[in-house]
């Protein structure tokens, strides 16, 4: 199936590694450009080069936490490729804790990044996108379910679920798309460390995957493959769903 993703141009946060760059190569390898974007510039330097360096795609240092972000990450699109059509925004998770054990300093650094920076990057982006952008973003199954030790994840993710259903009914007259991703086990770097943080990774693996019906952690190239179908105008009457990338986790309907 032709996604028509040929020379369409996509802006993602959170992308020099994980689900971001994974969500970046899919959309490389159907015919699209990106703007990919991290706080660490080396990583974004080496994200670039393994895309195919700037005739697919161009990389900005750059942090949610900054106000001018989503402008500049418009702007580069624009001057470097001429158009946007879409977006997927990514940011990294917040620390391990219980709701009630998370400190405010924490409650506030995870607001103004996971929520904040998460809802102005998404309304800035719309506001520059055509009738047929669409824009995804990264949540997590906290939204349907709360994740054991991962309180503030528990606390912001289904709000922001909740903000994009009102931005998809929103943008939705204007052709603009707007959906959730909640990725579930899958082996990027964040999953390892909440691993690690057991004490005893080999055993929480496997007590993870004895819960995943497929019994099995998926694969970042399994989330970035869904995320690209997503935001491609294949999916052009996808909008205001939360989709689960989880192996048949969620219990859920």
């Amino acid at each position: 199936m032709d996604l028509g993703l040929a020379d369409r141009v996509y802006v993602l946060t959170g992308a020099s590694k994980g689900l971001g760059f994974a969500t970046a190569q899919s959309l490389v390898a159907d015919g699209a450009r990106v703007v990919v974007s991290a706080r660490d510039a080396d990583q974004v330097a080496e994200a670039v080069r393994q895309l195919g360096d700037e005739e697919r795609a161009v990389g900005l240092c750059a942090d949610l936490t900054d106000p001018d972000t989503p402008a500049r990450l418009v702007d580069t699109a624009m001057a470097r490729f001429g158009r946007l059509d879409g977006a997927l925004v990514s940011v990294g998770g917040p620390p391990r804790a219980s709701a009630g054990q998370a400190t405010d300093e924490q409650w506030r650094n995870a607001f103004e990044t996971i929520f904040l920076g998460t809802l102005r990057t998404a309304r800035t982006i719309a506001a520059a996108l055509p009738d047929g952008g669409a824009i995804g973003l990264v949540l997590s199954n906290s939204v349907r379910a709360p994740i054991p030790g991962l309180g503030i994840s528990n606390g912001l993710r289904p709000g922001l679920a909740g903000a994009a259903k009102d931005m998809a009914d929103e943008y939705g007259p204007r052709g603009v798309r707007v959906v959730s991703l909640l990725p579930g086990r899958i082996l990027t770097d964040r999953n390892r460390e909440l691993f690690a943080a057991t004490g005893d990774p080999e055993r929480a693996r496997a007590a993870a995957e004895a819960e995943i019906p497929l019994r099995r952690i998926g694969d970042p190239a399994e989330f970035g493959r869904v995320a690209a179908f997503v935001l491609s105008p294949a999916a052009s009457y996808l909008t205001g769903v939360a989709i689960p990338i989880d192996g048949g986790a969620l219990r859920a309907l």
